[in-house]
């Protein structure tokens, strides 16, 4: 009964939970987590996130941006490396550099800074980063 879980093998992230930064909230630090998540309020920081990451149309963050997916509505001032698909969708305001497995973007997205993108571009993005940071 209580081996059940880790029997699983799944992603840590099961049953569908999300983590909801609300408007009118801001948050000032970074935040890691393991399941979605979506910003509809402003982060001030970094975000990582095992899963995938939703910036609602009134979302705001000033900081890098790391996850497995991304669908961007809103406004991200920050580099951005997302392992499989990043998604560019309504009046979204980017500015700073995107590494990314697949980019979808929407003509009325706004888009300011480098593009890489390709799978073995976002792991070797990020086996640079953490070489320097060490």
């Amino acid at each position: 009964m209580f081996n059940s879980k880790s029997k699983s093998g799944g992603s840590e992230a099961q049953g569908g939970s999300t983590t909801i930064i609300g408007a009118g909230t801001t948050i000032n630090g970074n935040i890691e987590s393991t399941g979605d998540i979506r910003i509809d309020g402003t982060l001030i920081g970094n975000l990582t996130s095992k899963a995938k990451v939703l910036v609602g149309a009134d979302g705001v963050i000033d900081g890098a941006i790391k996850g497995k997916n991304a669908d961007v509505l809103g406004k991200v001032t920050g580099q951005m490396d997302i392992k499989e698909i990043l998604q560019l969708r309504g009046k979204c305001i980017i500015d700073g550099d995107i590494f990314a497995g697949k980019l979808e973007v929407e003509p009325t997205a706004t888009f300011n800074g480098r593009c890489h993108m390709g799978a073995n571009v976002v792991e070797l993005n990020v086996e640079l980063s953490t070489a320097v940071n060490q």
